[in-house]
């Protein structure tokens, strides 16, 4: 019978025609961003041949902008940025401003509004996340001092631009436009008490994702994983991100792209964050691929015939015009000038933020169609251009260095602060790897290389067995077990050694060796007192935990009962 298949052919088309044109773009050693745009362009309604749903194409636009801006939260380091605060958070509010400023005044000279002025300014001032990641990953940069001033720099940017999207609904009205549909909505309420009601529904909605997410969602994580199921960690994953983005507009009449991110923020704190990144990555990335086919659907290419100077303008202050004002300011700030050449390469592009701010401000009449235009051919360039950029860095690094003197003074600008923020740096690094070892048990290798019995696992087995340990530790001299208490867990030794005593007889464990796992088998009371012979740290595995998991697995069952046997025997043989 007929039926509608609208969404399947603008999901299939795009995501053939997307892969065609992305590989196409990567062969020539360009982003793959450029061949999803320019899918986008072709399926659009600006081209001839087969026209996607466009309607169709923006909900799912929406969905990856939600899952992108979950990523971005989801690995938001707060560490990582006061480490570079003192460059990242002047340098980008600086940059920000200024770069705004220039793109406004640009756009007023063409004869447009100030609010179009600024969403343009706007738009242009901040670079895609995604292709600066990307390029440094290619250099092997991101871990590197520079490397983590430009994230650093882009963090500041994300959250400054996250902030404009909270407010241009607010002052839509006072800079000359209104929500679409806004005839038969709310009446004005005026300008302070809208801006102050937007405020309060958004302070709100961040004291409730903070406050009670970091206790509720990494629990709701932590009981998917240990089901075991794949699906269900993914579903967990993402009901989060579109749940609290979806409840967050509804409830809040906030975004939904700041519902999602602040989701990625609360998931972050998570020691199993990392799972849902890798998890969820597989689905924001084909959502993002449709987000920017969809973008690219929105893009007329006669404008490159139409208005060639005001494109040339707007490639201009990408490339140029940001690029220098970032070099300024670091500058300014006292430190080298690798670390502006390498900031300045990192922002000479522009991306999803920008299309996103785009869409704001056509949806809220801000904006003519002409500016999306004019911005997303600013992207298409900027970002075909973006290796450039860095060749020009790394060249020009080369030419100061390629003299004495030049070399003496390239050097010696800027050192004193450098190695004070490398200092900070440095600090964050050991402040969450403390972190992380607090929480940490053991990896699905070192699980294998220090308990042989679990080689039998499949990596997602020990994944799973690993999310039941929890860790503890314990001081030297310390009673960990005694006789004749109830059994309530099973200890594996990951540092330190222990005593045992049985039956007056006693002997050591140390890393890698377990106990405790007798009175579980039995169900009998513990039959020996352990003690901490130094600082020790162990997984433990509760008795609940153990025994579904041996429910679950009848080999390691046995293997397990066997070893218990074994040393119930040699107690039995100390006291006869």
């Amino acid at each position: 019978m007929p039926h509608d298949i609208s969404l399947i052919s603008m999901i299939a088309v795009g995501f053939a025609l997307a892969f065609v044109l992305g590989y196409g773009a990567s062969r020539l050693g360009l982003p793959p961003l450029v061949g999803y745009l320019l899918s986008g362009i072709v399926i659009g309604p600006h081209t001839p041949g087969f026209v996607a749903d466009s309607h169709l194409a923006g909900q799912l636009a929406e969905i990856g902008v939600m899952l992108l801006m979950f990523g971005v939260g989801l690995h938001f380091s707060v560490s990582d940025l006061l480490a570079v605060r003192r460059i990242a958070i002047p340098g980008a509010i600086g940059q920000i401003l200024i770069a705004t400023a220039i793109g406004t005044g640009m756009a007023m000279m063409w004869g447009w509004s100030f609010g179009a002025g600024l969403i343009l300014g706007l738009s242009l001032s901040v670079a895609s996340t995604v292709v600066m990641l990307k390029a440094l990953e290619e250099r092997n940069a991101v871990a590197s001092a520079n490397g983590r001033i430009a994230v650093g720099w882009l963090i500041v940017e994300d959250l400054a631009m996250v902030l404009a999207l909270v407010l241009i609904p607010a002052f839509a009205g006072a800079l000359g436009g209104g929500a679409v549909g806004d005839a038969h909505g709310a009446p004005d309420r005026g300008l302070v008490v809208t801006v102050g009601v937007t405020l309060l529904e958004v302070a709100a909605f961040v004291a409730i994702a903070l406050l009670v997410g970091p206790r509720v969602m990494p629990w709701l994580l932590r009981q998917a994983a240990r089901t075991g199921s794949r699906e269900l960690f993914t579903l967990a994953t993402l009901a989060a991100a579109l749940g609290i983005a979806f409840a967050s507009a509804e409830l809040f009449g906030v975004s939904f792209a700041l519902g999602a991110f602040f989701a990625g923020v609360v998931l972050s704190e998570s020691d199993l964050s990392h799972k849902a990144a890798s998890n969820s990555l597989p689905l924001q990335d084909a959502f993002a691929v449709l987000f920017f086919v969809s973008v690219g659907m929105l893009f007329d290419p006669t404008v490159l015939i139409r208005e060639p100077v005001r494109v040339l303008e707007v490639v201009g202050l990408i490339l140029v015009g940001k690029s220098f004002v970032a070099l300024g300011i670091v500058l300014a700030l006292g430190y080298p000038v690798a670390t502006g050449l390498v900031v300045s390469a990192a922002l000479a592009q522009i991306g999803e933020f920008s299309f996103i701010l785009a869409g704001l401000g056509i949806t809220y009449r801000l904006l003519p169609q002409e500016g999306l235009n004019l911005i997303l051919a600013g992207a298409l360039i900027s970002i075909t251009l973006n290796p450039l950029a860095f060749v020009g860095a790394d060249r020009a690094c080369a030419w100061m260095r390629s003299h004495p003197r030049r070399k003496r003074w390239f050097d010696e600008l800027g050192a004193r602060k450098f190695a004070v923020l490398q200092k900070d740096l440095d600090a964050s690094r050991e402040r969450a790897a403390a972190a992380m070892a607090a929480h940490k048990t053991f990896t699905p290798e070192e699980l294998v290389e220090r308990f042989p019995l679990f080689a039998a696992l499949t990596p997602e087995q020990r994944e799973v067995l690993i999310v039941h340990f929890e860790p503890r530790s314990a001081q030297p001299g310390e009673r960990i077990i005694r006789a004749g208490d109830k059994a309530d867990a099973m200890y594996f030794i990951s540092e330190g050694e222990v005593e045992i005593c049985v039956a007056a007889k006693m002997f050591k464990l140390g890393a890698g060796d377990f106990f405790g796992e007798m009175a579980l088998i039995t169900g009998e009371q513990r039959s020996a007192d352990v003690t901490a012979l130094d600082y020790s740290r162990f997984a433990t595995l509760s008795a609940r935990d153990f025994r579904h998991f041996l429910h679950r697995f009848p080999d390691i069952r046995e293997r397990i009962g066997q070893l218990a046997a074994e040393r119930k025997e040699m107690n039995s043989a100390t006291n006869p």
